[in-house]
This record gives C-alpha cells, structure tokens and sequence, in this order.
C-alpha cells in the first residue's frame, strides 16, 4: 500500500488536491479530524477516552490518535494506497506515525509539501473566508494559524528530508498544474 503525506501551510490547497489525488489513484482519505469525530460519535472506547480530553479543553494525545489510525488503516487493506491528511503535525507525531506503519511492514511513500508563499496564502485564505463564510478565515486568525504551522508543524518536513521521502512541489499555478506535479511525485514512489 502506497502511504502519502498531503502537507503545506493552510491555504496550500491540501483539500483540492486530495480530492485529485483520490480520484486519479483510488486511495483512501484519512484526516485525524474525520476519525476523532467518527469515534466520538459511534462511542467507541477510544472515541470515549477522547472525548474526556476534548470536554476537558485538552489536546488528544498522539498514542490515542495512532490508535485511532491504526483501526482506520486495519479497515483498508483492498485499497492502493492512502492519504493523511492533518497528521502528523508535529515531529513526534511523524514518529509514532513511522513506528505504527513499520509494525504494519509499511512506511510512508512520499511526504508531498505544497509550497505557497505567506502573502499568497493569505490572499487565498481571505478570498476563501469571503466566498465560503468560514469565521476561521479572517485576517488575524490567519496569521496565528501560519504562525503555529511555521513554528511547530514546518519541523516535520526535516523529518521528512531525513527519511528521504520528502517532495516539494510548488503549490502555486493552476490546479491541474500542481496536481501533475503531485501525480509525478506520487508515480516516482511506485
């Protein structure tokens, strides 16, 4: 199974571009966000335990998400491969994420790092807010958002240089311009 990294500042476009990538490939789409609300709602045991944390103002800690992660990916073994999407964020979580696949007899493909510049991304992100009503998508919020990826998520993409599975693609163009780009990186892995 082919595991892939969608990365990049918000506003990189790691939604559209999963959405291609799902498309063209087949894989599968995981977002630690999607999960954790789906095991909270169905009142599993780690959806309990979760849950305690989010009442409680805290973080979900990262064994609970690889747990989590490692019941979705037991649910996909027909499929080619799959998409984190949101995960990991930190260079721990990068990690815990290495170990569980290698318990699996996998590991991670290719880490693919949607390159955009700050102004553009603001642009994008303000446009957005403006067309989708999103109340995250405002000036300030924006910039605390880029703020915290470039302080506590970039980290990962040297974790990512390191093991050797990192692809930068230029995330600016059009859409069809980047996801050949992101096709290429995926192709170059089989």
């Amino acid at each position: 199974m082919q595991n892939v990294i969608i990365f990049g500042p918000p506003g990189s476009g790691k939604g559209t571009q999963s959405e291609k990538i799902i498309e063209k490939f087949g894989f599968a789409h995981i977002s630690t966000g999607d999960i954790l609300r789906a095991e909270i709602k169905s009142g599993t045991p780690l959806g309990v335990t979760a849950a305690k944390f989010i009442d409680n103002g805290q973080l979900v800690p990262d064994d609970l998400i690889i747990d989590m992660l490692e019941n979705k990916l037991d649910t996909l073994n027909d499929m080619p491969g799959v998409i984190f999407d949101g995960f990991p964020r930190t260079v721990e979580q990068a990690k815990a994420l290495k170990e569980m696949l290698e318990k699996r007899g996998e590991k991670i493909s290719v880490m693919i790092n949607l390159e955009v510049a700050k102004p553009e991304l603001i642009d994008r992100l303000l446009k957005r807010g403006q067309i989708s009503g999103r109340s995250d998508d405002n000036l300030e919020t924006i910039e605390k958002r880029i703020k915290v990826y470039e302080s506590q998520t970039s980290p990962v993409i040297d974790f990512y240089k390191n093991e050797g599975s990192y692809h930068g693609v230029k995330g600016v163009g059009s859409i069809d311009e980047i996801f050949s780009s992101i096709s290429e990186s995926i192709e170059s892995c089989v």
